[in-house]
């Protein structure tokens, strides 16, 4: 585990600097870091319900980095590309000769990363535990590491993203069939649940009825991704958990691609939990637009949950659904009692 890594880590003596603010670049809310000097630390989560799950235990957290630190610790996300460019971060907020620690599962691809850093700095031994290592860089300065800094990708014409957002690469065929099923015309008040960096927002807007779309996104580079796709003055932003979202009024219709991972592991409640907020932020007359993977169960949800069903389409890998009119308090019937 994370915690039993950084604690072996802690033994080195000078492991870190006696003083001055210790910066942690992606620490998920499952990290144990109560092993480190929390008035020193400063926690860089990006991820909405990680960010608050942080804030809610008193840390100093933010989105991005401020300013400069003595020392920094890297949790590695999945996203090579992603955590070259946390290193390449850490390596201008840190001092040169400060220490930066690197921690991973052999899943997150830490092995490859060591590797990589071995050609660019003297790493330190590394102390591996629970399928993962953490080890030690003495920053190189960022010149080193200038190539790593993260590069803006263009997924399809007119847009932008960065490494580790959902679908950088391209747009989501997912996204894409839901975008193509779309009617002409939508209600005047729209929002699009787990937006990522705006392309599906995009086609939205070109639907005659729009007046208001709300972007609800909970990755904070996605949704600054989306702000430079989406200039349309009818978007508005919002850096949320779309399960916990509670809009000023309710929605004539909700359109969204929903997530169905935590991590690496397949989570279908993640995919029932946007459902069950959606049919929360609907009005009682509104409409769920929806594209999922064939296998997940959703069906059975959304029937719980609204009085019209209609599968819209569908292609080997994804469904399509239209599900109107939300049942009266079943969102709240069958949202699970909160963490």
């Amino acid at each position: 585990m994370t915690d039993s890594r950084i604690t072996l880590a802690l033994e080195i003596p000078g492991a870190l600097p006696a003083e001055g603010r210790i910066v942690l670049f992606n620490p998920t809310s499952g990290a144990d870091l109560s092993a480190l000097p929390k008035d020193r630390l400063h926690l860089v989560q990006g991820f909405r319900p990680d960010h608050d799950a942080w804030a809610a235990r008193g840390y100093a957290v933010a989105p991005e980095a401020q300013g400069d630190y003595a020392a920094a610790i890297v949790f590695l996300p999945r996203a090579k590309a992603q955590a070259h460019a946390l290193l390449a971060e850490a390596a201008v907020r840190v001092a040169p000769g400060g220490p930066i620690w690197v921690d991973g599962a052999k899943t997150d691809g830490i092995d490859s990363v060591l590797k990589d850093l071995r050609k660019r700095g003297q790493v330190g031994e590394p102390i591996a535990k629970a399928h993962g290592k953490i080890f030690c860089l003495p920053n190189p300065g960022p010149a080193v590491f200038a190539d790593w800094q993260a590069a803006p990708l263009t997924p399809a014409p007119g847009f932008t993203t960065l490494p580790g957002v959902f679908s950088a690469d391209a747009v989501d065929r997912g996204s894409a069939l839901l975008a193509a099923a779309l009617p002409a015309k939508l209600p005047g008040r729209v929002a699009d649940l787990g937006a990522g960096w705006g392309w599906l927002a995009a086609q939205i807007l070109t639907r005659a009825g729009v007046e208001h779309l709300h972007l609800i996104e909970a990755d904070h580079t996605a949704l600054a991704c989306a702000r430079r796709n989406v200039t349309d003055p009818r978007a508005q932003f919002h850096w949320a958990d779309a399960t916990q979202f509670v809009p000023e009024a309710r929605f004539g219709a909700v359109v969204m691609n929903p997530p169905f991972h935590v991590a690496r592991a397949a989570d279908p409640g993640l995919g029932a939990a946007f459902i069950r907020a959606a049919a929360g932020m609907l009005s009682l007359s509104g409409t769920l637009w929806m594209v999922a993977n064939r296998h997940l169960p959703y069906k059975p949800v959304l029937r719980g949950l609204f009085h019209e069903i209609e599968e819209i389409g569908a292609d080997p890998g994804f469904k399509l659904f239209r599900a109107a009119r939300p049942i009266v308090g079943a969102a709240s019937r069958a949202a699970p009692p909160q963490r």
